[in-house]
C-alpha cells in the first residue's frame, strides 16, 4: 500500500499496515446450505428455495431500509433472528407481494411491516413463530 507508513512519537505507536487476507480452506466434505445461488437456478426457484430453507426470512430491495430494520428489531426482541436477503427487481417479482421489505414465516408470507405488527398486536407472532420451531417457549 502506498503512502501508509508507521508512524512513532514519544507516546504513540501507530502501524497502518493492513495484513493480508488469507482465504478460508475449502473443504469437500462439509456441505453447507449457502444462500448463494446456482447460476442456472431461475430467480423464482432461488425464492423458493430460501423461503423453504428458514424459517423467518425477510426479503428485502436493501439491508438498510429503515421498515426492514424495525422487523428485524421486532422479531429479534421476542427472540428471533431472522435471515435477510437482498433482491433485485427481477426477484421481486416472484415474491408473493410486490413490495419490499416482505415477511415470510414457515414457509407462508405474512407480507410487509404493517402485518407484522399486527400478527405481533393480535398476540399471535409468538405463537407462529414457536409453531414453525423458530422459536422455543
Amino acid at each position: 500500500m502506498q503512502g501508509l507508513r508507521n508512524f512513532t512519537d514519544d507516546d504513540v505507536s501507530l502501524d497502518l499496515m493492513v495484513p493480508p487476507i488469507e482465504p478460508a480452506p475449502v473443504s469437500s466434505a462439509t456441505t453447507s446450505r449457502s444462500l448463494s445461488f446456482d447460476g442456472e437456478e431461475t430467480s423464482e426457484s432461488k425464492i423458493e428455495r430460501l423461503i423453504s430453507e428458514h424459517p423467518v426470512i425477510i426479503f428485502t430491495r436493501s439491508s438498510s431500509c429503515c421498515m426492514c430494520h424495525v422487523m428485524k428489531k421486532l422479531l429479534s426482541t421476542v427472540g428471533v433472528h431472522p435471515t435477510v436477503i437482498e433482491v433485485d427487481n427481477e426477484e421481486i417479482a416472484c415474491l408473493a407481494v410486490q413490495t419490499t421489505p416482505v415477511l415470510f414465516i414457515g414457509g407462508a408470507c405474512v407480507g410487509g411491516f404493517e402485518s407484522l405488527v399486527a400478527l405481533h398486536l393480535s398476540g399471535h407472532l409468538v405463537s407462529r413463530l414457536v409453531e414453525v420451531g423458530a422459536l422455543w417457549e
